[in-house]
This record gives C-alpha cells, structure tokens and sequence, in this order.
C-alpha cells in the first residue's frame, strides 16, 4: 500500500470513460443494454454537475450490427467487420444521444485510430476539437474508426486508444469498466487464492505478468490489455482505475469508493513528454521573442503571438521549432500551433487578431505550454 491518498472521481477535473461490448450490448438482443446505458448517462450527468469534464471511448458498434446483416460466426473478415462497423456505429451514436439528451447532455460523435493521436498534426486537430467539446459542454464519444480500417482490427485497441485520448487531453483520471473489479495476483474465477490489488504504484513486470487471456464474448478486451493502456496512462500523468461495470450505476459506485484497481501516475510523467519533446526531433524553424514573452516562459506560460518579433523557417502545423530570445539564444523548444506562413501573419499581433488577420479562428497560443519545454533561463527572464 502507499500512503498517498487514493484518486477519487470525486475530484477529477478531466475524466475519460472506457467502455466495452460486453457492458453496452445485450448479446441475446444484440440492442444497447438501454437501462444500463441511461444508469451511466446519470452518472456522467453527476459528474459534470460537480464540474468534472467526461470523455467516453465506448466499443460496441459492430456487436450492435452483426446479428442484423446476419454475420453470426464467431470471427468475421475484416471486410465483414467494416462493414458492420459502418451499420453499427450509427446505432451506437443514437443510443448515447438518446441516454445524454434525457439529461439535457450533448452527445459528440468522434472517430479515432490510434495514429490520430500519434501523428503531430492530427494529433493537434483531434485534440483541439476534444477541447473546444468540452468547453461547450458536450460529452464527445470516441470508438476507433473500424469501418476504414486498413489491417485487421487489432486486439484491444479501444483501451489503448482511450489511454491515448487521455494523454492527449491532459485528463487525470482514466476508468476502465470491466467485467471484474481490479487486477488480481491471478485469475479470480479459476484461482481462489487469487488476491485483489487495491492500488499499483508501479507497473513492473510482476505487475505486467499478472496479464490474462481476453474473456470470451463480444468483448476484444482482456487484462492484459488493460495493463497495456494502464503504462500509457501512468507515464502521462493520469491515474487509471479498472472497476466493475456490469451493474447500473457503475460511475456512482466508482466515486462512493467501490471496489477497484487503481494505478498511480509516475512522478516524472510530465518530465518523460517534455523530454520527448526536447531531445527527440529537430527544429523546423525558429521564434524570436521579447523579453517580456520570456519572462512569462519562465513562469509557466504558453507562447502567444504578442510576444513574438519574428519567424524563421518552412514549418507546419505541429512541426516542432525552437523559440529563440532577443540575443538569439535558444530559450526553449515546442510544437507549433500554427503553419509558419500563419504565424508570421499573426507575430506581435494580440490572440483577440487572430481571426481578422487569418480569416478564421485557430488557437490563443502560438505554442502551448503543454507543448513546450523550456531550456534555459537568460538574464532578461530573471529580472
């Protein structure tokens, strides 16, 4: 055990929900469990009443559309799979928006695979339309994009995507509902001398070990996946939680301290991205700014165009590039929110400018402070 207080979705600022087939479908049915679904459109309605914001990466799509194209065997093609993707995603948006919009929610649709999040430029866009969601109050629901996929669905890729979209948003909390409730020493239902683990604080390979086979059924799921997206998650910043999700009110029972598995984030994760970002690519071009834009680096800030003087360079959206003081000392390094034609039309101008010198509206920040890592402090920033 440890002594640092346990993460508790009664405090979680921003939360990213992963749900399974198994939990959303009725496979006698092959429809959404509706009463189950409106239990955790009641939860996520709590949740944002006491100011948590909800991200939900919810599978389900081709379990809800199979049985009627009347693809029944057990493994499809992955033409088949796509197919029922197409058909099943349509019916799996109506049923969320039906469960939200009774509790005066929003529901969003987003369709993601897992280089969205790894590539720069769609990894900014996708992240930007998840924030501006969210800023308007809408619960955006994520499943990976199956119907174009171009290689076999892969294994347990919506817990990895969900740990994926958590890293990308900054949440802090990321649940997994699962049709057990944590992690165990050994598989519960074939060991009785398997031991429930309360709390991870560090995935080692005994931890990792502890991974299983997938269950049976619609899920592709299975605990080791889990383990997978619990690494992801962790080194992110962002604490994860396995809970059992099979019951109504799965969410509630969550933030009342229902039994489940909590993983602790490392220390450092925030330092790990920030070195990434530092050591791993090379500057496309470069910023110059003023000392007062320096000044607020060193407090914490993000880069905004006010600040800046000049660009160098042919960099795009997502591109990294160093940011330069006035003495043309390299001060810090980041990803840039803007192409490097738009931000010379934007430099030295107010983020309020932006769409009259642009003609639309793109991002305050030139570099955002998530995005950038600072290298050293000159004299202009310590006086």
């Amino acid at each position: 055990m440890t002594d640092t207080p346990l993460p508790s979705l009664r405090t979680a600022r921003r939360v990213v929900i992963k749900i399974g087939s198994a939990l959303i479908v009725d496979p006698a049915l092959a429809a959404p469990r509706q009463p189950w679904l409106d239990s955790v459109a009641q939860d996520i309605a709590a949740l944002r009443q006491q100011g948590t914001e909800v991200v939900v990466v919810s599978s389900g799509a081709v379990a809800l559309a199979r049985h009627h194209l009347g693809l029944t065997r057990p493994v499809l093609r992955l033409e088949e799979k796509q197919a029922a993707a197409s058909v099943g995603q349509i019916r799996l948006a109506q049923a969320w928006t039906d469960a939200l919009s009774q509790r005066s929610l929003t529901a969003a649709q987003l369709l993601l695979t897992p280089d969205d999040t790894e590539h720069r430029t769609r990894y900014l866009n996708a992240r930007a339309s998840l924030n501006t969601l969210l800023a308007l109050g809408c619960v955006p629901i994520i499943n990976e994009n199956d119907a174009i996929a171009t290689t076999e669905i892969r294994f347990g890729d919506n817990d990895r995507l969900a740990a994926r979209v958590a890293e990308m948003i900054n949440a802090d909390q990321l649940v997994l509902l699962s049709d057990i409730d944590g992690l165990y020493t050994a598989d519960p239902r074939n060991n009785p001398d398997a031991r429930h683990l309360p709390v991870v604080t560090a995935l080692t390979e005994s931890i990792e070990a502890m991974g299983g086979a997938p269950p049976p059924g619609y899920s592709s799921g299975g605990m080791r996946t889990k383990l997978m997206a619990a690494r992801i998650a962790t080194q992110a910043g962002c604490a994860m939680a396995i809970a059992l999700g099979k019951g109504l009110h799965p969410l509630a029972h969550l933030r009342d301290g229902g039994k489940c598995t909590w993983f602790l984030p490392t220390a450092d994760a925030r330092s790990a991205r920030k070195n990434w970002i530092a050591g791993s690519l090379t500057p496309s071009g470069h910023a110059v700014i003023d000392d007062g834009a320096v000044r607020a680096l060193v407090m914490g800030s993000s880069l905004l165009p006010a600040g800046v003087t000049a660009i160098a360079g042919d960099f795009d959206r997502g591109d990294l590039i160093a940011v330069l003081d006035r003495n043309g000392q390299k001060i810090a390094c980041g990803l840039a929110a803007y192409a490097a034609d738009d931000a010379r039309r934007i430099a030295g101008h107010q983020s309020d400018e932006i769409e009259s010198l642009l003609g639309w509206q793109g991002e305050d920040e030139l570099i955002h402070r998530d995005d950038l890592v600072l290298l050293a402090r000159t004299e202009a920033a310590t006086t």
